[in-house]
């Protein structure tokens, strides 16, 4: 399904482009094909072309093995790649080129991107599954999962279905689970009949955007696919750097105005320091703006924050509603304790106490911590041990997967999560 699915939204793609040269064209020569106005358009045409090319390949290659969704940032970065990739060509061939063309045709290009997707997304699509698994958790969190369309659930080591399976469908096996030797034989000649096969923990990381803990052996599932994104890891350091610096002049001016805020309100210290845990384990001081009275923030022992917190302050709680609290943050990624995007940091106490109790709680520890993260904004705040797994799912899922289309895609999100206060504390 993927491959298909990612063959439609390349081929819509290119063929919006072919639709947008010849729209161009009329309007700017007033003919079909900008050929019977010029004969030296050949290189415009063809750098538009490569262009789309390279920046569908280097769209689409982020999706990996997923089903792609017909996302609008998917669309903003095809473009903008083969706009880049289209000006490079023009500039260094010294090729003709026409401005009114290049941006009639970029123009349509991009609203039939834009168009198609939204047509698209109008038609919910979904993976029709037969899963085989006793894992009852994992198959719920598929059900609420919105592209996952659950036909039927069977026991690994009960009876096989008597009809034939829908057509499209794709069977999920749970590879823990022990196959009697009906159903095993079941699984191989529906493959063989041509049904798809995959396993159920793949199948439940795409349309969950997590991991499934039980699945995990000793964590070289997430240690291989991490260091094979080894180039993107290493330079998100630079580009965090350049995006907190050409944010400094407007967090300075707001950062400014929560701190009278903060001393109007109530006494005490303006920025409050705690140590947190960040890369590879390592401690670090994490700064905030004060959201609490200070006889409270020097409480020793560890507890989670509620909504209902009563060592909030007034501006407290409402910093902490639209999440400017963490903008002294800002300060941990230049010098480099924290990324833009990542795994929260937790408080030492909560690290050592989950260590022991969660299974792969100290992989989340391979990349560097972030100001925001896939957890944060699929799952919001963890309030409890049960609540900690159930973030630690996503934090894994990131591990896994980081990379500059998932980065993103997070702070895109942040932007909704900011404004809505969802998980707010």
């Amino acid at each position: 399904m993927a491959g298909r699915k990612l063959a439609l939204s390349i081929g819509l793609d290119i063929g919006s482009l072919l639709v947008a040269l010849v729209v161009a064209s009329i309007v700017v020569f007033g003919t079909v094909l900008p050929w019977h106005f010029r004969q030296d358009v050949g290189p415009l045409v063809g750098s538009l072309l490569f262009g789309a090319v390279v920046g569908c390949y280097v769209a689409y290659r982020s999706a990996g093995k997923e089903v792609p969704r017909p996302s609008y940032g998917r669309a903003f970065s095809v473009f903008m790649v083969a706009v880049t990739v289209s000006a490079f060509t023009l500039v260094f061939s010294r090729a003709y080129f026409s401005r009114s063309y290049l941006g009639w045709a970029a123009g349509v290009w991009l609203a039939l991107e834009l168009a198609h997707r939204a047509v698209r997304r109008r038609r919910p699509w979904t993976e029709p599954l037969v899963v085989v698994t006793g894992e009852k958790e994992l198959v719920d969190h598929l059900l609420t999962a919105p592209h996952a369309q659950i036909v039927e659930v069977l026991d690994p080591a009960g009876p096989v279905p008597e009809r034939p399976l829908p057509k499209g469908t794709t069977l999920a096996v749970d590879l823990r689970s022990v196959l009697s030797d009906e159903m095993a034989r079941f699984v191989s000649s529906s493959n063989l009949a041509g049904y798809p096969l995959r396993s159920l923990a793949s199948a439940y990381e795409e349309h969950t955007g997590r991991l499934a803990i039980v699945h995990l052996h000793e964590g070289w599932e997430l240690t291989v696919p991490l260091e094979g994104r080894g180039p993107y890891v290493r330079t998100k350091r630079l580009f965090d750097t350049l995006a907190v610096l050409l944010a400094a002049p407007v967090a300075l001016v707001l950062g400014g105005l929560i701190a009278v805020a903060i001393r109007l309100d109530s006494r005490g210290p303006v920025v409050f320091k705690q140590r947190r845990i960040g890369l590879e384990g390592r401690p670090f001081t994490l700064y905030k703006f004060r959201t609490m009275r200070t006889n409270n923030e020097g409480e020793r022992e560890a507890r989670f924050a509620s909504r209902s917190d009563d060592r909030l302050t007034r501006v407290g709680r409402f910093l902490r509603l639209i999440r400017v609290d963490e903008l002294p943050q800002l300060w941990n990624v230049l010098r480099g304790d924290l990324s833009l995007v990542g795994p929260r940091p937790e408080q030492g106490p909560f690290v050592e106490r989950f260590s022991e109790t969660i299974p792969f709680y100290t992989h989340r520890h391979l990349v560097r911590p972030g100001l925001t993260g896939w957890a944060q904004v699929n799952f919001g705040y963890a309030d409890g041990h049960a609540d900690t797994i159930e973030k630690l799912s996503y934090d894994l899922y990131y591990v896994k997967h980081v990379g500059v289309w998932l980065d993103l895609e997070v702070l895109g999100r942040s932007v909704w999560t900011v404004m809505s206060g969802f998980g707010a504390r």
